[in-house]
């Protein structure tokens, strides 16, 4: 009856991974939860109050004078490196359902428009360029373009004006790019623009030509549509898929519901922080009263805070420190839920958004992982995990599965006691790997 909530706060990073600086230099200082708390101190004299996130030893991870050093429930604390390029969202989740995302190729449209518009032409699309930019017109109304949004070269998108074109036909011209992009997803995006969208296209970092979609509109004038077409996988060695054939009762929340794969999930999409935590809440409560749990009786949850990395994106720590807030208060709510000894609460992140570091990209850090264990003898402190795919063959350890059936991850080990608040030391990557044994490491 073990249930499993996999809660990812999206953009909450902890410090600048070592290749940080690679993209741009600047990034070497990223510290998207050391720099928001120093913020709020700064700005409002009182330190951030996450009473919930420190018992679960959030301080012992990332030591802060305003965060308790030491976890007071059993937990076991640790940091993951990212295990794709890049820091992008949909590529930090597949990866943490067991995906191996580390060969996605990060590429410019520019560098591929000659696949691309003969694949468009192909299926019977009239294509041209863009004032001779490299951003492909398609019908006349549907702009192929690089994504801003993201780092350069992570993905793409296919956007049109939903008054103009209908989004069946945006997703069609989509899934055509997708079929020959190397990149981890292709977007299909629809919405209402202020104006034409060629008025709205601008350059981006890195050689990239694309929709400025905030500046467009389409995020405030109501009605978007939005589509993610992911790098093909191997969706039946994913968490959410392997949990669901082994009779697990699978619900994914938030943004998870847009883009993880699992036929048998229940999905509630949702973008507002409270929402996305009340639908988990309402996941486990309902698994707690022995409804909607699976065959075998075990829950999966899996949820997505959106608004955190929202604020990063828009450079708001204030905004950022108070979804943070409310994210505490959930997780106070959900310990209650998760009290036998198989239960885990896990959370994480999937990149960092520094709301401080003076760009609207992500950026590339670790990212917590606290596990709580309901019934545990005393809190542990993990090595660093070398991929966010440890965090999911631990998960589906905890449900009972094979960590085999996974595509990637290396299980994270249980054996190492918290001795100091100071990061976890390269050398216990051996416990890690002790820890797993040999029919455990699956890549």
């Amino acid at each position: 009856m073990s249930k499993i909530v996999i809660l990812v706060v999206d953009g909450f990073g902890i410090g600048a991974m070592p290749d940080a600086g690679a993209l741009r230099p600047g990034d070497v200082r990223a510290d998207t939860l050391g720099h928001l708390l120093d913020h709020h101190r700064a700005t409002t004299d009182r330190p951030l109050e996450l009473p919930a996130l420190g018992a679960l030893g959030l301080g012992s991870v990332h030591p802060h004078p305003d965060l308790a050093p030491r976890p007071s429930l059993p937990v076991a604390a640790g940091r993951a490196a990212l295990g794709y390029p890049g820091a992008d969202t949909y590529a930090g989740h597949q990866t943490m359902m067991g995906a191996d995302f580390s060969r996605v190729t990060v590429a410019r449209l520019a560098e591929h428009l000659q696949e691309v518009t003969a694949a468009l032409r192909a299926a019977g699309h009239r294509t041209e360029l863009l004032d001779g930019k490299p951003l492909v017109v398609v019908d006349g109304r549907v702009l192929v373009h690089d994504n801003l949004e993201a780092d350069p070269g992570i993905n793409w998108n296919a956007s049109a004006r939903l008054g103009e074109t209908p989004f069946v036909q945006v997703l069609a011209v989509a899934r055509v790019v997708r079929s020959v992009a190397p990149v981890a997803r292709v977007i299909a995006v629809g919405g209402h623009a202020d104006g034409p969208l060629p008025g709205f296209v601008r350059h981006g970092e890195g050689g990239t030509v694309g929709l400025d979609t905030p500046a467009s509109g389409f995020y405030r004038n109501g009605g978007l549509e939005v589509q993610h077409l992911g790098a093909p996988l191997d969706h039946t060695r994913q968490l959410p898929e392997a949990a669901a054939r082994a009779g697990v009762a699978v619900t994914l929340v938030g943004k998870a519901a847009d883009i993880l794969a699992c036929d048998g999930a229940v999905r509630r999409p949702a973008v507002d922080t409270g929402e996305v935590l009340g639908h988990t809440l309402d996941a486990v409560r309902t698994a707690g009263r022995g409804q909607g749990a699976g065959p075998e009786g075990a829950v999966l949850v899996v949820s997505n805070v959106q608004e955190t990395d929202l604020a990063g994106h828009e450079q708001d720590p204030e905004r950022y420190a108070a979804v943070l807030r409310r994210v505490d208060a959930g997780i106070a709510a959900l310990l209650p839920l998760l009290t036998a000894p198989g239960d885990r609460l896990i959370i994480t992140g999937d990149h960092g958004n520094d709301p401080t570091i003076g760009h609207a990209f992500h950026t590339r850090e670790f990212v917590p992982v606290l596990i709580h264990r309901p019934g545990a003898a005393a809190a542990e402190r993990l090595p660093d995990a070398a991929s966010l795919a440890d965090v999911g063959v631990t998960a589906a350890i905890a449900l009972g599965l094979s960590p085999a059936g996974l595509a990637s991850g290396t299980p994270l080990p249980l054996e190492c006691p918290i001795r100091s608040a100071e990061p976890a030391h390269p050398s216990r990557l051996a416990c890690a790997t002790e820890a797993a044994g040999p029919e455990s490491r699956t890549h």
